[in-house]
């Protein structure tokens, strides 16, 4: 029967924790260097409260953002300063306004509303593909419907990215982001691979 000396033991404990501190900073390395953080100074942002959390309520939310996330985006596409971006958005409030306002007619709601940018809208952290937005004030078009007690939907006016999937308010990823997602996960597999290996080249050492 084979029997582990107490140095020898010591030995591998060491080693394997030495091993898996190294996995992690290379790890946590990779996981930085893909996901680019955003300045709240680069970004303005949409944020509209519901009503409520009815189902109706949630449904009239929808509709609104979708409707104010096309036609904003329309305005900013093809601008490249945050400055014009906010400078046309503050020039067409009235246009959101007026869309939120037909919005709710078309639903037969007699429901209150207001419209404002304000540089001082509160958000949370929030990951698109691999930017990540931290939480934080922003500039933004804020839009509160009723008593604004409801479930809130949130995304990025400029630099565009309010092409979400509407079921989950998540971005949708492009094709090379999930390409890129992919390489990670096979990364981390030929990482876990190199620790495996290299606790049996240990145990060779000691005891082969």
């Amino acid at each position: 029967m084979l029997t582990l000396k107490p140095k020898a033991i010591i030995y591998l404990l060491i080693s394997l924790f030495v091993g898996l501190m190294s996995w992690e900073a290379q790890n946590a390395q990779a996981e930085g260097q893909f996901h680019q953080e955003v300045s709240a100074e680069d970004a303005i942002r949409l944020r509209i409260l519901a009503n409520s959390d009815s189902i109706s309520d949630q449904a009239v939310k929808r509709d609104i953002r979708d409707e104010v996330n096309a036609e904003i985006t329309k305005w900013v596409t093809e601008l490249d300063s945050i400055e014009d971006a906010a400078a046309v958005i503050q020039g067409n409030m009235a246009t959101l306004e007026e869309i939120v306002a037909t919005e709710l007619a078309k639903k037969g709601l007699d429901q209150s509303f207001t419209v404002a940018f304000d540089s001082d809208v509160s958000f949370p952290t929030k990951l698109y593909g691999n930017i990540v937005y931290p939480a934080g004030l922003y500039e933004a078009v804020l839009i509160t419907l009723g008593e604004g007690q409801g479930e809130n939907w949130w995304c990025v006016l400029f630099p565009p990215l309010c092409f979400v999937d509407m079921d989950n308010a998540e971005a949708k990823q492009t094709e090379a982001e999930t390409l890129q997602e992919e390489q990670e996960v096979e990364e981390e597999v030929e990482t876990s691979f190199f620790i495996v290996d290299m606790f049996e080249s240990v145990w060779d050492r000691l005891f082969g």
